[in-house]
């Protein structure tokens, strides 16, 4: 598909416009400079043209966390892929020496630049566009990202720019809609997401650093491995709350949560040298209320006990993650080293083998033989002082629509009294279930409705 690059100096509005084009707020906008720092894509949906575009980090600005080289490669390689290239710069300030710069570096793209000029909130801005003039890219569209102003011109240049690939657009739009597996790349700052990402795809395409906190968008990279299309969606590091020190942060946090929820798949990255932490537990219940698939990736394998033999290591992190996170005894896992490119793409051959067993969704009748048989070997126990006892009437599938890639379905259980159904016997049934029709990486979800028997045999009828 082809791809438009937003591109310009921190801070002049290259987030806002990227979301307006998008239709949706993707980018994180914050009058901090520098927030974005990794590429961000996204289908272009105000155009007739569709198209992708790419959000950049600000080029040329010395930032004061020292990310400014990485940035302007990020920017660079926009740059050699882009179709065609959105160069902003800001109404407010004029003409900067960091923009001559970049323009001077935008007249040798190969690919064609149209001047935007944002923050033309109203007249008294207009004398900004003279000194703008000697960038050498044509006058210019005006616009303001922030009202909507001008953005019918931005995307008629657009279209126009774009006119030239039509004829290969529509075969790209009909592929563009089929995003496969959507896998959230999770756990706290540091953990190695962008490093596990960057190894999968044999490319520099997220920043890695030392710094934790350096990823602050979500950013969903699309990836085909072995004919199959996954969607990796790269997070923010979730810190706890209290030591979120910016909205900026918590942004990203929310951005993070978000794609935990829409993911297919969560993938919950481990840094295994430092071990199960408290915050990795966190992010593990989270995904557990969410009741997500899940799959953990306990990175820095090759850090974990070097001096022991192979065996003894994954013996050992097995008993780490399961004695840590038992709460998510659902959740298989996978060790690798994503710094040293082992054993990451043995990730997504879990995923697909995950969608797979998925896929096989237990029917009205193969349940009610499981639980049946679950409930004759183990009778559920009397409650309180009396003889009542928890009985089964019958037992149903309900897949929800959101899930259907890697359904996650619920178990309904009409019994005689939802009350008579404590944790534990529930946790027998699930623990029935899995052994009876395995489904790794899936939670078992029941939802227990009293009825009484008549009603159903009425229902039935």
């Amino acid at each position: 598909m082809p791809t438009v690059a937003i591109v310009g100096r921190p801070n002049v509005g290259k987030s806002a416009i990227f979301n307006r084009l998008a239709q949706r707020r993707i980018a994180i906008v914050h009058d901090q400079p520098g927030v974005t720092r990794d590429r961000i894509s996204a289908p272009c949906k105000a155009t007739q043209h569709p198209c992708t575009l790419i959000d950049t980090g600000g080029i040329g600005a010395s930032l004061d966390d020292g990310f400014g080289a990485q940035v302007t490669l990020e920017a660079d390689i926009a740059l050699d892929t882009a179709d065609l290239i959105l160069f902003v710069v800001d109404a407010h300030e004029g003409l900067t020496t960091i923009d001559s710069a970049l323009s001077a570096k935008l007249r040798k793209a190969k690919s064609p630049v149209t001047l935007v000029i944002n923050k033309v909130d109203d007249e008294k801005h207009e004398n900004a566009f003279a000194d703008l003039a000697r960038l050498g890219l044509g006058d210019g569209i005006a616009i303001s990202a922030e009202h909507g102003r001008g953005f019918d011109r931005l995307v008629a240049a657009i279209d126009e720019g774009l006119e030239p690939l039509a004829g290969e657009i529509e075969e790209a739009e009909e592929q563009a809609e089929v995003r496969g597996i959507q896998l959230a790349i999770v756990g706290k700052p540091n953990a190695g997401k962008s490093s596990l990402i960057n190894a999968i795809l044999k490319d520099e395409r997220t920043i890695v650093s030392e710094i934790a906190g350096t990823t602050r968008d979500a950013l969903d990279v699309p990836y085909d491995y072995e004919g199959e299309r996954f969607t990796l969606v790269d997070t923010a590091g979730l810190r706890p709350r209290v030591k979120r020190d910016s909205s900026v942060e918590v942004f990203s946090a929310m951005r993070s949560e978000k794609a935990i929820r829409r993911a297919d798949l969560c993938l919950l990255v481990i840094d295994l040298a430092a071990g199960v932490s408290a915050q990795d537990r966190k992010i593990a219940q989270l995904i557990g209320n969410e009741q997500k698939p899940c799959l953990i990736v306990l990175n820095k394998f090759d850090l974990f006990h070097p001096g022991a033999s192979m065996k003894e290591r994954k013996k050992e992190a097995e008993e780490q993650v399961r004695r840590e996170l038992f709460f998510l005894h659902y959740a298989p896992y996978i060790c690798v080293s994503a710094k040293e490119g082992k054993a990451v793409h043995g990730v997504l051959k879990e995923a697909l083998s995950i969608r797979k067993s998925a896929q096989n969704v237990p029917s009205t009748g193969v349940l009610n033989r499981m639980l049946t048989h679950a409930f004759e070997k183990t009778p559920p126990p009397a409650a309180g002082k009396g003889t009542k006892r928890l009985k089964l009437y019958y037992a149903t599938t309900a897949v929800n629509d959101r899930y259907q890639i890697i359904p996650v379905p619920t178990f309904v259980l009409f019994v005689n009294d939802k009350q008579l159904m404590n944790k534990s016997y529930e946790q027998y049934l699930r623990n029935s279930l899995r052994e009876a029709h395995p489904a790794p990486a899936i939670p078992v979800i029941f939802s227990v409705r009293s009825r009484r028997r008549r009603d159903l045999e009425f229902k039935s009828k």
